[in-house]
């Protein structure tokens, strides 16, 4: 473990991965919260109609579908994987059409199918830097990332279709993927993909359309990973090193592991590898208890955007890549779906609540592809970067966080998140409607009202997060004491009725934790949480401090105040340490106002006493 104690996770004993449970999909979730309906909104009309924007005027990727299509002459422009940050932006497009209808963002999407249409070649191929630039090399350069633009096609692809009812674009993802089966596979030809994302795309095309060649073919692309292959290399870097199923320790650059992490989870979920199972769960332990920050960020290291070796996290320099965290979320998601273990969701939310959402502003249209826990004021949210896979990645993520709130298995409901939404599930054959308020994560309080369609027997299990000390349940207003815990789950075992109502009360105070003591740079240092939040210190709040020299105490207190400004809405927080008063933002927010120092481990002095 990184910092303070085992507490702030679910550990418990280790389970099989034999309870297989299914999410709730976003688009059966209808989001009501006051922390994350104004950042959905401000995603639709902000971070979209930026992607949007730089895809069509400045960057010009729209461009290069034009010049393939044959609109227009000319080369390709931009790096050759700029494919790919068009498709993301287009799969965000089609999730906000879910819950923010817009006709003027359809006609655009199918403007830009109509467009990658016409780019696909005769035999399925499609990838604009190869058939505009170098349409003889194609399949010949794992690490120019056909694959990896062409699975952001095909999700991008099926997101439409889900949202639109639509199947053009879902009829250009199936040839591309055809295209796939034909080259590549036993007795074909061999391939390591230079950065995973088409095994998850595989594995929801496999869902999408029910054939297996899909799904065989993910799982076959894992498999080819740590062979004696000599035209395919690149090694560590890319998980190339050995077989997935040998894999002890996390390496190599942090996006493609959990790409990979996520791809194997999703092909164990249809397939029986026990071998796999054991992989993911060793080099799960391996990164969050000696490779992870605070935040849920991972990868330390700008050199390879990715891992060295255990405990090196530095704060100044981390990297912390903004898809890493997203990764985080898919792979640690996936793995509490698998398990039904709470340690998982409580990564998950880590990682969003503070390494996701710090990677873009909150005004929604400038981005952090790096984000450190400290910095001397020089490191700021940009509107775009050469590389850009993070905005558009943002920008797919944020519509879809309903995904991560409810999942059913064994005739049970788990609740993961807590945020105010409305949805139905389905227990035992009976429709059973959910309501959930609550202002999370600034109060601990959550309210879920049960609404079976005829009375139910089954269970409601809640997650009790790691970071959670003390709660007190009732249901109707009765007190509930004979509960039991399962895998960091509260499991609440009742006939259900229209009207029940269950609340949660979370106790969230501050708290002070401490990192490690094998990572070196936070030695005498503390971090101030609270909640699923990290808090940090930011020079435009302390404007007299010196924080070369800021120290809090064993003893210090904190009150609670209301944000002002931009962190209206928000809970900061105050206190006082050798005289100076502190104040304390959410990590997420910081960099949003004017520029200045922060920092989230302070100096930390222990409270002397005469009976030690």
């Amino acid at each position: 473990m990184i910092w303070l104690s085992m507490s702030i996770f679910n550990i418990g004993d280790a389970q099989s991965f034999s309870q297989k449970m299914e999410p709730i999909g976003f688009a059966q979730v209808e989001i009501r919260d006051g922390f994350w309906s104004p950042r959905l909104e401000t995603n639709a009309n902000a971070t979209i109609r930026t992607c949007i924007a730089q895809m069509r005027d400045s960057t010009r990727r729209i461009s290069n579908f034009e010049k393939a299509a044959g609109l227009k002459p000319g080369n390709h422009e931009g790096i050759y994987f700029d494919d790919s940050d068009v498709y993301k932006a287009m799969e965000g497009i089609a999730y906000s059409l879910i819950n923010n209808p817009n006709p003027e963002y359809e006609v655009l999407l199918d403007n830009w199918i109509n467009l990658i249409a016409k780019s696909q070649q005769p035999d399925g191929y499609l990838n604009t830097y190869y058939t505009l630039n170098h349409p003889e090399q194609r399949w010949t350069d794992i690490g120019k990332h056909e694959m990896y633009c062409g699975g952001h096609m095909i999700e991008a692809a099926i997101a439409h279709q889900q949202a639109t009812g639509k199947n053009n674009f879902l009829k250009v993802a199936i040839k591309f993927a055809d295209h796939l089966d034909k080259t590549f596979g036993p007795g074909k030809r061999h391939w390591v993909p230079g950065h995973q994302e088409i095994e998850l795309a595989l594995v929801k095309l496999y869902h999408v359309t029910k054939n297996q060649k899909y799904l065989d073919l993910a799982h076959w692309l894992l498999e080819e990973r740590g062979r004696a292959f000599t035209e395919l290399n690149y090694g560590v870097n890319i998980q190339n090193d050995v077989p997935v199923s040998e894999i002890t320790d996390i390496k190599g650059h942090a996006v493609r592991a959990m790409y990979m992490f996520s791809g194997m989870a999703d092909v164990v979920a249809e397939k029986s590898i026990p071998e796999y199972v054991d992989a993911l769960e060793r080099v799960w332990e391996k990164l969050v208890f000696r490779n992870m920050y605070l935040t849920g960020g991972i990868g330390s290291s700008k050199s390879n955007e990715g891992f060295t070796t255990d405990y090196d996290l530095p704060n100044k320099t981390a990297y912390c890549e903004t898809c890493a965290s997203i990764g985080m979320v898919f792979w640690n998601s996936r793995m509490n779906l698998l398990s039904g273990e709470a340690r998982y969701a409580d990564v998950m939310e880590r990682s969003l609540y503070n390494g996701v959402l710090s990677g873009v502003s909150l005004d929604g249209d400038l981005f952090f592809y790096v984000n450190p826990l400290e910095s001397d004021g020089d490191h700021h949210r940009q509107r775009w970067f050469g590389c850009a896979c993070c905005p558009s990645n943002i920008a797919r993520f944020i519509p879809s966080v309903g995904n991560y709130i409810y999942m059913t298995g064994n005739d049970k409901l788990f609740v993961n998140l807590y945020m105010g939404n409305e949805t139905d599930v389905k227990i035992s054959g009976t429709t059973i409607s959910l309501v959930q308020k609550t202002n999370y994560p600034w109060e601990g309080k959550v309210q879920l009202e049960v609404n079976p369609s005829k009375p139910i027997d089954c269970a409601v299990n809640l997650r009790i997060p790691g970071w959670c000390k003390s709660y007190m349940i009732t249901v109707n207003g009765d007190r509930i004491t004979t509960t039991k815990m399962e895998n960091g789950y509260l499991n609440i075992s009742r006939r259900w009725i229209k009207g029940d109502k269950l609340i949660l009360d979370l106790d969230m105070p501050v708290e002070l934790v401490s990192a490690n003591m094998h990572v070196i740079e936070n030695t005498g240092k503390r971090a101030v949480q609270r909640g699923p939040l990290v808090y940090c210190i930011e020079k435009t709040d302390n404007k007299n401090l010196n924080f070369e020299n800021v120290t809090i105490e064993e003893n210090i207190t904190f009150s609670l105040s209301p944000g002002e400004g931009k962190l209206k809405e928000m809970v900061v927080l105050r206190a006082k340490a050798k005289g100076a008063d502190l104040t304390f933002i959410p990590y997420f927010a910081w960099d949003n106002r004017e520029a200045g120092k922060m920092r989230v481990w302070i100096d930390y002095k222990e409270q002397m006493s005469l009976y030690k």
